[in-house]
Order: structure tokens, then C-alpha cells, then sequence
């Protein structure tokens, strides 16, 4: 193929490494209103009373809005498809206050000078409530973080604000207290993930102005221009069509972008002062009041017998959700949903869960959606396992796992359709020299280098949910025009949805213009998330182009004078078959320009009934100092199934960086909350991700299956790469030195502690 499969360099490259003005700050103008939010510095508590009358009395301050100036409709955050599963448990301004962070007023200002001047004049009176920050203590406990009579669930999701429960469910099949009753050997483990942060580079941002014709304009570092329109129509109580979203490009937002955490302010201040406005999140904002991974606690039962077969699976999950549900009812269900189908043919299965409201920021999208932390529980449980078995953990799941044509009835009933996991998983072995540095090895200096291996899958997009379109147009001299409402957030989406077009258009791939994310112009798509955008508006387009192929070729015919079955299109001259008279593209594009002669142009919406899994085998070697349990990453092989990669080096450096993303949440991403409730780590000072130094050499390689659902055979990439780190380096700390660690990070001291505790044994 000339364009599929090829490592093109992405559309913006050149932009972005040159630092040309594509971002939002970059186009904002620069006599915009500043907004800031004065934020509670309490956990819980109630507004008693609050004074903005000096801080309105700053020159250069516009307005200042409290809990009086807003609507009292309540709303949510989060950008899924309407109804959304997140209940509405929002306001723009509350008087009730549920975490440290908490927007109390919104200033804005000319400059940010003034603005921070204002925001130290307002006084507040606050009654201090006691916070309830354990999602243990939180379920049905006496503190009801929503206690307001307006809250409402949109979906039966088991919600109860009373219970303070964001959602719980209970799926099963076979009875799996029996079959673990009656197994050899169970593990039987409680395992605990953080709430980590996406760490992107571009904090949230959005800018906010009134057209001429008095309608709300949003620019936003956003994943999801749609959602975002229903979002603030919903927000501000006005009509959606007063609105119009678009993006610039995004400087990373791994989920965290899913969620509209900055474009109600600026948005509220623009529609009650008509004037431009914009916020900029600081860094600390982004790591104290933003949108982070939900913490969740697992707890895993798993059971098999003596020769290896696994038989039953049980994973409880509790999730916190944080001061608000935003993606609470939907991560949870991919802990087990996307963690229990690995493994084929189990005699019982049970996944439970419930997704509990807290005093803690709010949680939300985060690459791996729940999938990551389920792997992290159910992987590490299959690799303790293996050890009780006395069973090379590569040949455990070579016996038991998923493989092509295999039902998989925790994954909804699906059949894996396309499925190279077997391969991925000889292939890392492969590459890993398995069989020479498993389990360990002593280098003689106290330290010894050993060996981990997990496998994961994920999904392409939301089935039966998530929708892509694609409008195709031929201009005048022959080039095309695509529109999309997907958002390329950094992964070259535009790139890779122009090759599909150029392949099936036949076309060099610099005919394809494309313009993406503006809610006026774009077909309608959900957004950029659940690992859709290839996937789904991949797909989209390759319809688009194979009605348009059709579309151009009937035009060509009628100006032979031929039938259209008589014609035939290369993608640079429609022929006559019979005579081999031919007109060319840009004359056919001309024609349709000068008198009608049949639209040109083609919009194909899709959605898929399915979500075919990509899978993913990793396999991390690490070096652990006996003396001062530190941990080093030497090598880490990661093995993909998406598919066929449309864009091999997009795909390759995915999955690099997801790869690395998972090692950071593995041993260095640690979130620590004070008794009162306030996040420790408000910074990269504090919260340690990890530098090209800290991931050591990263080995990625594919094995291509072929989903006939998709374009070209192509499955989705984007989330299932960040899965496989924390089990497979848990698994490796366990060889190196004994010991089983169930929650992450996993740090020297935690080693070292336990290695001192537990000399002999885990």
C-alpha cells in the first residue's frame, strides 16, 4: 500500500518543532479578560457568607461571581455521549464545597495582576464540615458529600447520592464461590492504584468571545468540541445553537481533556460581560483541581488447578470517584471488563462494583480508562498464581488465554474476532531472551536484575455509543477537502485519517486538506477518547471515499457521454473504457463548480455494534539494589496487536509513550493526601514522572491481526499501551527480591521496608 502501513511524518510536525502561534494562548488575544478562580481551602464546608465588594473596587476588575450569580440547574463535566452515564452533580459555583480546590468565586480582570490583587480582598465565612476521604468510610457512611435534592443520575447506573454511590453493578456467570471452593490452588489479594495525574505538558486553557451575531465562541485545548457545546448549554441555561466550540492544537491531554474542567469560567464571565475572556490553569491548579485517574481498590480471587488451568475469577472494585462522578460510572466497568476476558474458558466469572462519592478532587479520564487498573490487579493475581503453581508465568497464559475466534462473555458477549495475543506474547519472549533471565539473576554487587511479563487488552471505541463522521469535498484543480469533528491531541489523528483518504482516493496524500473540531462546520463525531478515533472515523472516511470514488466516477461518465459501469476511476482521470477517452479530476471538479452537475461532496456518519480489542504483551527487566531498594529500568519489550497500524512511527512512538507513562505509575507517581484532605504534591517538584533516563530502552514491535470492522483492518492503539508496566515491573520486583507489592508506586522505601520485615517470605 502507498499510504497504510507507512511511517508518514504527521501533517503539523514542522509547525509545532518551529513554534509557530497554534495553541490557544498562541492566538488569544491579548487585551482578553483574565479569569481566575479563588478556590476553599477546606475539604468540606459550607459558604456562610461571602464579601466581593473590595475586591470590585480594583481597577482593571470586571466582575467577580459568586454562588448567587449562577444557575442553579446542575450539570456534568463529563464529555460522553448524551445521556450521559455521569450523574449531573454540578453547579458552576456552589455553596457547598466538597475538596480542596473547589471553585468559591470567579474574578476577572484585565490583567492578572489585578486580578490576583481582587481575589485577596474577597471575604469569606466559612462553616467547616468534616470530610469523609476513605471511599470505605464514604459508603453509606453518615457524611453525604451530595446531600441536595437536585442531584439526578440520567442512566440506571446504581447511583444513590444518599449512599454516597456514583454507580454499582454486578455482573456474573457460572457460581464462583463454588468453583474457587473446588479449585487446587487461589489467590485471593486486595490491590490498590492511585489517582494519577495525566501530567500534560499544556495545562487547561480556553478563551471565550462573542461573534457578531451574538453567539458564545469557545476556543479550548479540548478532545471533545461537541460535548463541550452540550456542556456549557447545560451549564449556562441557554440554547446550544448560541454556541459554537473549536480547537486549536492540544498540547497533550491523555483523557484528561475528556472533561471540561476550564470552559464554563471564561464562558460564564464572556455571556454576562460580552466581553472576550480566557483561563489559563496554573501547574498547580492542573494537579490539585483538575481531572486525575480514579483511585481504586481491587479485590482479586482467582483460582486454578494443579496443572495450570484456570477455572474462576472474581474482582470486586471499589472506585472513588472523588467531589464528583464525572466518568465514575464508566472507568470502573473496564477494571474487569477489559481484565477478566484475557483468560478464555472459565468455568465462572463474577465482576462487581461501586463507585463512591469523597472529599477528594474529582476524578476522570485518564489514558487506560480503568482497563489500566484492572490489568495492575488481575495480572499481578495471574503472576502470583503462576509462583503458588510453580509455573513459568509465559506458559500459565499461553494455556489460558484469549485467543482468535474465542468468546470472550466478560467482554458483553463478544467474539475476538482478530486476535494475535498468543503471538504478541512469544514474540516478547523472544525479544526478551525470556527463557536465560527468567526469574533472576545476581550481578554480584548486591544488586540482582530480573524479569516480569503481564498482558493486557482494551477496546475501539464505545460499541453501539460512539459515532465518526466525515465529510468529503472535491474542490476545483482536484484536491479534496476532509472535515472532521475528531480532535488530534498530539497522536496525529489528521495525519492518519488523511492517509485512509489518500489510499482509497488514489491520491497524494497533499490533495487531502483537512479541518477538524469546529462544532459549525464539522459532521457531528463523540470525540477523541475510548481509543475510537482510527477505529471509527477511520472507518467513516473510507466510506466517504468509496462514495465519493463512485460520485466522481459518475460525474466523469456523463461528461464521456458513457455509462457510469462503463467508466472507470484511477484517482487522477475517470476513462472510457470502450473508446479510452478520459477527463481529468480537476476538470470534473471544475464542472461541478460551473452549472450543477451533481454535489460532489459526501458525508458518511458510523458507529460499530462492536469494539475489537487490541491486545498488548509486556515485559519489563529491571535492576533492584538489594541494599537501598531502588529500581532501575533496563528493558521493557511491548508487543501490539492493533490491528493494521495505519501509521507505523505514530503507532511505534504510542506505544513508547504509553510504556513510559506506565512506568511512571508504577514507581514514581505518588499521590498523598493530608488528613485535612489537601493533595501533597502540587507540582512537578513533588510529583515525579519519569525522564527518558528513568525508562530505559523500550523495544516495540507488532503483530498485525486483520478486523474486518475496521479501516484497512485497523484496530485502535492509543490506550491499550499504557497497561502492561505496572504488573510486569510488580512481577519483576517479585522475582528480584521475593516480595509482592499490591499497591503502587512501588518505591525504595516500600522495597527496602519489606525486604527488612520480610526476609524470608512475601
Amino acid at each position: 500500500m502507498r499510504y497504510v502501513n507507512q511511517p508518514v511524518i504527521k501533517s503539523d510536525a514542522m509547525a509545532l518543532v518551529t513554534g509557530k502561534p497554534v495553541y490557544m494562548d498562541d492566538i488569544a488575544p491579548r487585551d482578553c479578560l483574565v479569569v481566575k478562580l479563588l478556590r476553599s481551602p477546606h475539604a468540606h464546608a459550607l459558604i456562610e457568607d461571602i464579601s466581593v465588594d473590595k475586591a470590585l473596587l480594583v481597577p482593571g476588575i470586571e466582575a467577580v461571581f459568586t454562588y448567587r450569580d449562577v444557575p442553579q440547574e446542575r450539570f456534568t463535566l463529563a464529555g460522553q455521549t448524551y445521556p450521559e452515564p455521569s450523574p449531573y452533580d454540578r453547579l458552576i459555583l456552589d455553596r457547598r464545597l466538597r475538596y480542596v480546590g473547589d471553585p468559591v468565586a470567579i474574578v476577572a480582570g484585565r490583567d492578572e495582576a489585578c486580578v490576583e490583587k481582587a481575589m485577596k480582598l474577597i471575604k469569606v465565612t466559612y462553616q467547616v464540615l468534616q470530610p469523609v476521604l476513605d471511599p470505605h468510610e464514604a459508603l453509606d457512611g453518615e457524611i453525604l458529600v451530595h446531600p441536595e435534592e437536585n442531584w439526578k443520575a440520567l442512566c440506571p447506573v446504581g447511583a444513590d447520592n444518599k449512599r454516597n454511590l456514583c454507580a454499582s453493578a454486578r455482573d456474573e456467570m457460572g457460581d464462583v464461590d463454588q468453583v474457587l471452593a473446588d479449585c487446587d490452588v487461589v489467590v485471593d489479594q486486595v490491590y490498590r492504584t492511585k489517582a494519577n495525574q495525566q501530567a500534560m505538558m499544556e495545562t487547561f486553557r480556553t478563551y471565550t468571545y462573542m461573534d457578531h451575531n451574538g453567539r458564545l465562541n469557545i476556543v479550548s485545548s479540548t478532545q471533545i468540541v461537541f460535548h463541550v457545546r452540550r456542556i456549557i448549554a447545560n451549564a449556562l441555561g441557554i440554547p446550544k445553537s448560541r454556541i459554537r466550540v473549536t480547537k486549536p492544537r492540544i498540547g497533550g491531554g491523555f483523557g484528561a481533556k475528556q472533561t471540561s474542567v476550564s470552559e464554563v469560567y471564561p464562558a460564564f464571565v464572556t455571556w454576562k460581560t460580552g466581553k472576550p475572556a480566557k483561563i489559563i490553569f496554573t501547574r498547580e491548579e492542573s494537579m490539585t483541581a483538575s481531572s486525575p485517574r480514579h483511585a481504586m481498590e481491587l479485590h482479586v480471587r482467582m483460582g486454578a488447578d494443579r496443572d495450570g488451568k484456570l477455572r474462576a475469577i472474581d474482582v470486586y472494585t471499589l472506585s472513588n470517584t472523588g467531589a464528583y462522578g464525572e466518568h465514575g460510572p464508566t472507568t470502573v466497568g473496564l477494571s474487569g471488563h477489559k481484565s477478566i476476558p484475557l483468560y478464555h474458558d472459565l468455568e465462572a466469572y463474577r465482576f462487581a462494583y461501586d463507585v463512591v462519592y469523597t472529599n477528594r478532587m474529582s476524578a476522570g479520564a485518564y489514558r487506560g480508562y480503568g482497563a489500566t487498573q484492572g490489568t495492575f490487579a488481575v495480572e499481578t493475581a495471574a503472576n502470583e498464581l503462576a509462583a503458588k503453581l510453580g509455573m513459568d508465568p509465559v506458559a500459565f497464559r499461553l494455556k489460558n488465554m484469549v485467543r482468535q475466534g474465542d468468546v470472550m462473555p466478560a467482554y458483553y458477549g463478544e467474539t475476538a474476532t482478530s486476535c494475535a495475543l498468543d503471538r504478541c506474547l512469544l514474540r516478547a519472549k523472544e525479544l526478551m531472551g525470556w527463557d536465560e533471565k527468567y526469574p533472576c539473576r545476581d550481578m554480584g554487587n548486591g544488586k540482582v536484575r530480573s524479569v516480569g511479563v503481564a498482558m493486557t487488552m482494551q477496546g475501539s471505541g464505545i460499541s453501539g455509543v460512539d459515532v465518526g463522521s466525515a465529510t468529503l469535498k472535491l474542490n476545483d484543480a482536484g484536491f479534496y477537502t476532509l472535515l472532521i469533528g475528531s480532535a488530534d491531541m498530539g497522536t496525529g489523528c489528521d495525519t492518519i485519517l488523511a492517509q485512509i483518504a489518500a489510499e482509497c482516493l488514489d491520491c497524494d496524500l497533499d490533495l487531502i486538506t483537512v479541518r477538524a473540531a469546529d462544532t459549525d462546520t464539522s459532521p457531528y463525531d463523540s470525540g477523541s477518547y475510548a481509543s475510537s478515533t482510527t477505529y471509527v472515523t477511520g472507518k467513516a472516511v473510507e466510506q466517504a471515499c468509496e462514495k465519493m470514488r463512485q460520485k466522481i466516477t459518475e460525474s466523469g461518465a456523463a461528461m464521456l457521454g458513457c455509462p457510469a459501469d462503463q467508466a472507470e476511476f484511477d484517482g487522477s482521470v475517470v476513462k472510457n473504457l470502450a473508446d479510452g477517452s478520459q477527463v481529468t479530476l480537476a476538470e470534473i471538479g471544475w464542472k461541478s463548480q460551473s452549472g450543477f452537475s451533481g454535489d460532489l461532496e459526501v458525508t458518511v456518519t458510523h458507529s460499530s455494534p462492536v469494539s475489537p480489542p487490541p491486545y498488548m504483551v509486556g515485559m519489563a527487566e529491571i535492576e533492584l539494589d538489594k541494599e537501598t531498594g531502588s529500581v532501575q529500568v533496563i528493558n521493557y519489550v511491548g508487543v501490539v496487536d492493533c490491528g493494521t497500524p495505519i501509521n507505523s512511527n505514530l503507532a511505534r512512538v504510542q506505544t513508547e509513550g504509553g510504556i513510559g507513562q506506565g512506568i511512571g505509575m508504577a514507581l514514581f507517581e505518588d499521590v498523598q493526601y493530608t488528613p485535612a484532605g489537601k493533595v501533597r504534591e502540587n507540582s512537578f517538584m513533588q510529583y515525579k514522572i519519569p525522564n527518558r533516563m528513568d525508562v530505559g530502552n523500550i523495544t516495540v514491535d507488532f503483530e498485525s491481526s486483520y478486523e474486518q470492522t475496521g479501516p484497512f483492518g485497523a484496530k485502535s492503539i492509543g490506550e491499550v499501551v499504557i497497561n502492561t508496566p505496572c504488573p510486569a515491573i510488580a512481577h519483576a520486583v517479585y522475582n528480584a527480591c521475593g516480595c509482592w507489592f499490591r499497591e503502587l508506586p512501588i518505591t525504595p522505601e516500600k522495597i527496602l521496608m519489606k525486604m527488612i520485615d520480610n526476609p524470608e517470605n512475601p
